[in-house]
């Protein structure tokens, strides 16, 4: 029978071109008539040149992860060949450059497709450019795509260069027909699809859809990857909506401003990376004692210092709930998908609202780069929170930093509200007067510390710490950020085998939705927390403020979690039980 759910895995060096966009245009195509996908990429730090790969599941059926290897490797030069060929799946399929790219012998069944993809696009389309439009129309034609959704693509894309169109067009065409001359011997074919239209989205592009529903009309930020796609968003719908977009001129000078607009009474947010994060965190500061609403978004990636800018890492958590001198609080939830970062965002505008504190969300290259095939998303189901304000207080009368059970008081909004008061950095009193004495330190930093408490109300929900699996289980499974697909489905497919496995995936991590924690601790014997870092940030915390002994599953590398390496953990310690 034929597979309609596999996975493409495209390499090559970006100096030729083309590795990214071939996938990103066969992804476009399959999800336009129907079908659901699930990508992955990574790059290279250099402007130019270094090897790229692009990874595209295509189901009939929704997917979650990654999954595992890849059933179709597509090997641009010989390095793409040697880098992936242990991760093709046994029955996959190689598809390669017979000019460029020379295989060993294979066995497990792999199925060998040799074309002389850039002799082609020399000789006979006289367009070298189009090489990777070519490999698009082979692969359509080998695995079933039709050729019409990828031409809509090409127009789409070049319908304002008839030039390119053209050569474009006759590229996809040849190879679409080229595969005529192929004796099909593999297993793959993707049928007839839903006709069901569905987007293509990436986690940059929702945190940008749910913070402007969430009213953001003001955004400061600083160039970084793998955040900029999020700054050069803002930057053409803000003006649009009436915001403001601001390229600062570094990281440092965007929070300070983000806090300036915030103060004035309009929603406002940056986004970042580790290294900004860092040069933010004495401004976090700021916000936290001014009792401004704030939202940051970290996309994390692989440290210290500059570490590897385009690769996944779990790594800034301990960053985003601890940095900063002296105590204060702040509010860190993370997405663990696409469809997540855009409620999550609105999540974290209404947190920060609510709270009058920063408010840090969590994303990684992984998740801010990757697509998710989603249906329109129903926006008015997202409810939006605004600001406790000092309505019916007299001149005279108003408190800013009252201090109250829940620590929230009353912001008023200068020149909208009839009051005034000073925001500042210094400890104080109710009124925002600098006082340095003992008494009103504990106070106000009781205070302050007490929204966090009112928060952890709010969040104790299936929102914030979503459980699935068995009722009672031997083995218990924590899950945060990006890893919840890959580990979702390693929990699915040891259900599938008989093992009594459950898992909680955590979007809250300060506060700590401790409620669900206790009732979810009480229910597993065994606690097992996978993360895409060397130190095991989450059991730590979870150490800390639960007393969680959990059994640690550090990757690091750049890649995330397959479903198949969280199985085979699941599968470790269940026979050592």
């Amino acid at each position: 029978m034929p597979r309609d759910d596999f996975i493409i895995r495209i390499g090559g060096d970006t100096a030729v071109g083309g590795v990214i966009s071939t996938g990103e245009n066969f992804t476009q195509a399959a999800a336009h008539i129907g079908f659901h996908t699930f990508t992955f990429r990574t790059y290279p730090a250099e402007i130019k040149g270094g090897h790229a790969w692009f990874q595209v599941r295509i189901s009939h059926r929704p997917v979650i992860s990654i999954g595992d290897g890849c059933d179709v490797l597509v090997a641009f030069d010989q390095e793409a060949y040697e880098l992936h060929r242990e991760d093709l799946n046994p029955g996959g399929v190689l598809i390669y450059d017979s000019e460029l790219v020379h295989p060993r012998e294979e066995g497990d069944g792999i199925v060998l497709y040799g074309i002389p993809f850039q002799k082609i696009a020399r000789q006979e389309l006289e367009f070298v450019r189009g090489t990777n439009t070519l490999i698009q129309g082979v692969l359509a034609g080998l695995f079933g795509l039709p050729l019409s959704a990828l031409e809509e693509m090409v127009v789409s894309r070049y319908q304002r260069r008839k030039e390119l169109l053209d050569k474009n067009l006759e590229a996809l065409r040849y190879g679409y027909e080229y595969v005529n001359s192929l004796t099909k011997r593999d297993g793959f074919w993707l049928g007839s699809a839903d006709n069901v239209s569905r987007l293509v989205v990436s986690g940059n592009q929702a945190i940008v859809a749910g913070a402007l529903h969430a009213g953001c009309r003001y955004f400061a930020g600083y160039p970084i990857t793998p955040a900029s796609d999020i700054l050069e968003a803002m930057a053409a719908e803000l003006p649009r909506l009436g915001g403001v977009c601001l390229q600062a001129e570094d990281e440092m000078a965007a929070l300070a401003s983000v806090i300036g607009a915030s103060y004035a009474g309009v929603k406002a947010m940056t986004a970042t990376s580790g290294p900004g994060l860092s040069l933010m965190v004495e401004l976090l500061g700021l916000a936290s004692m001014a009792e401004i609403p704030v939202v940051i978004v970290d996309a994390q990636r692989s440290g210290p210092s500059t570490g590897m800018p385009t690769k996944l890492e779990q790594g800034d958590l301990f960053h985003a709930l601890y940095a900063g001198h002296g105590d204060f609080p702040r509010i860190v939830v993370a997405p663990g998908s696409v469809a997540d970062c855009l409620r999550m965002i609105v999540n974290a505008f209404n947190l920060a609202e609510k709270y009058q504190c920063p408010v840090i969300l969590l994303s990684d290259q992984s998740l801010s780069h990757r697509t998710e095939t989603m249906e329109l998303p129903d926006v008015s189901t997202l409810q939006v929170a605004q600001r406790l304000r000092p309505d019916g207080v007299e001149p005279g009368q108003y408190r800013r930093y009252r201090i109250t059970d829940t620590g929230v008081s009353p912001m008023a909004v200068p020149g909208l509200d009839r009051h005034t008061y000073v925001a500042p950095g210094l400890e104080h009193d109710e009124l925002g007067h600098p006082v340095l004495t003992p008494q009103v330190h504990e106070a106000m930093t009781a205070k302050r510390f007490r929204k966090l408490e009112t928060c952890r109300q709010e969040i104790d929900t299936s929102e914030y710490a979503t459980r699935y699996g068995e009722a009672k289980a031997e083995l218990g499974v924590i899950s945060w950020g990006a890893t919840e697909g890959s580990v979702r489905e390693a929990i699915d497919r040891a259900l599938a085998k008989g093992y009594k496995v459950a898992g909680l995936h955590l979007r809250a991590l300060n506060p700590l939705p401790k409620e669900r924690l206790q009732e979810f601790l009480g229910s597993v014997q065994k606690v097992m927390v996978p993360e895409v870092n060397y130190q095991g940030q989450l059991a730590h915390h979870l150490a800390a403020h639960m007393g969680v002994r959990a059994i640690r599953v550090n990757k690091i590398g750049g890649l995330p979690f397959t479903p198949g390496e969280i199985l085979a953990k699941i599968e470790e310690v269940m026979r050592d039980a």
